[in-house]
């Protein structure tokens, strides 16, 4: 739990100081300054200054009662807007992260109702700067609560509540973690403490920031004798970026500065042992998997193997029966994780497909359990027409709440678990390759299962060796986009991009009208996208109706017709692995997935 705290409370704060911050830190520093009193030396407030010079002075001659003690002056309030603007951003970004969605999906909202919430109150807050009744309106919540002054903070805990909203576009790892977490109503004790580290961390920097402000505005004399003017200029200030926002206005800013925390947040939030602890998060069963490693050369006891739960259908049994792993004992059985849009998945299924074939007979049950990344992937008419085209013949079970997926504490597609005799998980390997490997230990456990079992030929099919450098599987998704580049994402409805003078290798940027959402990009009026990959051939998943023009280092290669359900479909094939540039052009209102690479 404590590494999990670390790792949250550090990639928050890589957030706070990533360029997406930067336009609203004037709006950190101005509320901070506000109502500020002079420091300790600097002189009393100025209405209490005006107050003491009204009073008469005592006259030469007239007498002092000694006894009397001399009359203070009020001590001044000190100035907590910081703290309560960092309040509201931690209790808004904790509660809507964890809960915004199913809220939101229970009222039947849009998906970035919680955006434009923040950019309401930014402007109420505005408002109230420049107009004191609308300051006290927002203060009138709190004015109950049995606490001094409390009630004068309100406005600013308000804007930290905006503030915590606006802040949800800015995210990494982590908070694509908490994030799915949240959307699948699966929140623990250590999504709830990464959920509050990662609020924290985001919090520290303004904190100082508003702190900054509270000082400067305390000493410099031009905020004490013009706080009336500065009130509204910061009010006018907040209403011009809740504009700016909502129009996107500030993204010249955030593309002319470089992405100066990408390095870190790779180093620390992208790190094997951040990926290890966040991988843990949405199950806390069947621990004992996780003391195995992936792809170790030999057998291990990694624990009794989870039953195969919470299917919504099986293809490829009689009648939809469900498979028993309990009634398996006694076989060897292989457990695959895949989805059918998957290109990985794809080239690793001949070989799970030959030894089913080759094995079956010596005792080898092969289970494949469909996990599927989109939503498009649930659907049972789909997996059961790309089941048969694939030629999978084995049972397949539809995990399509990811149940089985959380129950074996798998992150990978594809990814291959080996299941004794006695129902005991041996061996698990994610990703593609070691199949030589995967054969071995699959015969040594069928010896073991029948020691007198004559085992036919090696399926002979070895290893595929493995594109070195090859660009990798990149996901066309707000929440797992990898090495985008150009005009920062939109998310929810049209937005206008445009590519930049370079695309780095592995990296990809759009071009005109696109439309960017969880789990795709839909084109819109002269939509482009590019992308730099090393690969043999590139494919990508497409849907909807349409041409898809596809160009290779800036020359035309194909035409692509798109007509239906989401598919893969080819777009470049070449004899051996090359770097080149990507183009495709496809047609208003097709949609793209997940670009994969061979």
């Amino acid at each position: 739990m404590l590494t999990l705290v670390l790792i949250g409370l550090l990639g928050g704060l890589i957030t706070a100081v990533s360029p997406c911050i930067l336009p609203v830190l004037p709006v950190v520093f101005l509320a901070g300054g506000g109502d500020a009193e002079p420091p300790p030396g600097a002189g009393p407030p100025s209405a209490a200054r005006d107050r003491d010079l009204a009073q008469p002075a005592p006259d030469e001659g007239s007498a002092v009662l000694v006894d009397d003690p001399p009359v203070q002056p009020p001590r001044p309030r000190r100035n907590r807007r910081p703290y309560a603007v960092v309040a509201g951003l931690v209790v808004s970004f904790s509660f809507f992260t964890l809960l915004g969605v199913t809220i939101i999906s229970a009222l039947g909202l849009p998906q970035d109702i919680l955006r434009y919430l923040g950019l309401g109150l930014l402007v109420m807050i505005g408002l109230g700067l420049i107009l004191p009744p609308v300051e006290r309106l927002l203060e009138k919540p709190f004015a109950r609560i049995p606490q001094r002054q409390v009630n004068k903070e309100g406005s600013a805990f308000v804007l930290g509540l905006g503030l915590g909203l606006l802040y949800v576009p800015c995210a990494g790892p982590v908070l694509a973690a908490i994030t799915v977490a949240g959307a699948r109503g699966e929140i623990s004790s250590g999504i709830v403490a990464l959920t509050l580290a990662f609020a924290l961390g985001t919090a520290i920097p303004l904190l100082v920031f508003a702190l900054a402000g509270r000082r400067v505005s305390a000493r410099v004399a031009a905020f004490r004798t013009r706080a009336r003017g500065l009130r509204i200029a910061a009010g006018t200030l907040m209403i011009v970026l809740a504009f700016a926002l909502a129009f996107d206005a500030t993204t010249a800013l955030q593309r002319a500065l470089p992405n100066y925390t990408a390095a870190a947040q790779e180093k620390v939030e992208d790190s094997d042992g951040a990926r290890q602890q966040l991988s843990g998060l949405y199950d806390d069963s069947n621990k004992e998997l996780s003391a195995c490693e992936d792809g170790v050369n030999e057998l291990r006891s990694c624990g009794q193997a989870p039953p195969v739960t919470g299917i919504a259908k099986w293809l490829n049994t009689p009648d939809g029966q469900p498979v028993d792993l309990t009634a398996l004992r006694g076989k060897v059985v292989l457990i695959d994780f895949w989805t059918y849009s998957c290109i990985n998945c794809q080239r690793s299924l001949p070989h799970v497909k030959d030894w089913d074939r080759v094995y079956k007979s010596s005792g080898l049950q092969v289970i494949g359990v469909h996990s599927p990344e989109f939503a498009f992937e649930k659907d049972p008419g789909n997996v059961a027409d790309q089941t048969r085209r694939l030629g999978v013949r084995y049972p397949v079970a539809l995990d399509n709440q990811l149940d089985t997926w959380n129950a074996y504490r798998n992150r990978f597609w594809p990814a291959k678990y080996l299941i004794d005799a006695n129902g005991t998980v041996r061996y698990f390997t994610f990703g593609e390759g070691r199949y030589d490997q995967t054969e071995d230990l699959i015969r040594t456990l069928l010896r073991q299962a029948d020691p007198g079992v004559k085992l036919p030929p090696r399926t002979g099919r070895g290893n595929d060796r493995l594109t070195a450098g090859r660009t990798p599987e990149t996901y066309l998704s707000t929440l797992r986009l990898r090495g985008y580049t150009g005009t920062p994402l939109t998310l929810g409805r049209p937005a206008a991009y445009r590519f930049p003078a370079a695309i780095p290798l592995n990296g990809l940027s759009l071009d005109g009208t696109w439309t960017t959402a969880y789990e795709q990009f839909t084109a819109g009026d002269n939509a482009r996208l590019a992308i730099t990959y090393r690969a043999k051939n590139a494919n990508l998943v497409l849907a909807g109706e349409g041409r898809v023009t596809v160009f290779l280092d800036g020359k035309k290669t194909k035409t692509i017709q798109v007509h239906g359900a989401p598919t893969l479909y080819r777009l470049t094939d070449d004899d051996h692995p090359r770097k080149g540039r990507l183009e495709i052009r496809p047609a208003p209102g097709i949609q793209a997935f997940a670009f994969t690479f061979g």
